[in-house]
């Protein structure tokens, strides 16, 4: 796993093997990122990385200059391993929680400006995720919130559906507020 772009481009980050994760591939990471550079402040948004496993994601978005991000996951290794990381690259406005996604949602009410979520593709409840984000508050009013998921869940229905994309096997679902809520 290599940071694509941005003031880490090229670093690479290299976990443990032991760490129960499902990297984004950097095939569908450069591809999801293509499509943010056109859509994305990323020196003016906070970011929330659920299920941030290696930490990948936060760090691509720390790279490109986002204010701050966290990083949330269940596995005390994920957090140290993003925290051991962070020191590496000396980055400073990188918080690594080690808590539940769930559980984390449901009881925080910091708002965020764009909020990646890469749950492991067969969780229950995964399908739940988007409503739970957007009836939680986490989400600032403008903000996006980009799914990762398997081709077996289908969003298109949910009124806060924006687009869906793929990358080979990795799929990721994008939603805004719907102008109804």
């Amino acid at each position: 796993m290599r940071i694509i772009s941005g003031i880490y481009k090229g670093r690479k980050l290299q976990p443990p093997l032991n760490l129960p994760v499902r990297p984004t591939t950097d095939f569908a990471k450069e591809g999801l990122f293509n499509i943010l550079n056109n859509s994305v402040d990323f020196e003016s948004v906070k970011v929330l990385d659920l299920f941030a496993g290696t930490g990948s994601m936060s760090f691509e978005f720390l790279s490109r200059g986002a204010i701050e991000v966290t990083s949330i996951d269940s596995n005390h290794r994920c957090v140290e391993f993003i925290k051991k990381t962070a020191e590496t690259f000396g980055a400073h406005n990188i918080k690594a929680v080690r808590s539940n996604s769930f559980v984390f949602i449901k009881h925080m009410i910091a708002g965020y400006d764009l909020i990646f979520a890469d749950p492991p593709y067969d969780l229950e409840g995964i399908e739940a995720i988007p409503d739970l984000i957007f009836s939680s508050g986490l989400l600032n009013e403008e903000g996006l919130m980009i799914l990762e998921h398997s081709s077996s869940y289908k969003f298109e229905k949910n009124p806060n559906f924006d687009s869906h994309k793929s990358y080979g096997s990795v799929n990721f679902s994008f939603f805004k507020r719907s102008k109804n809520q």
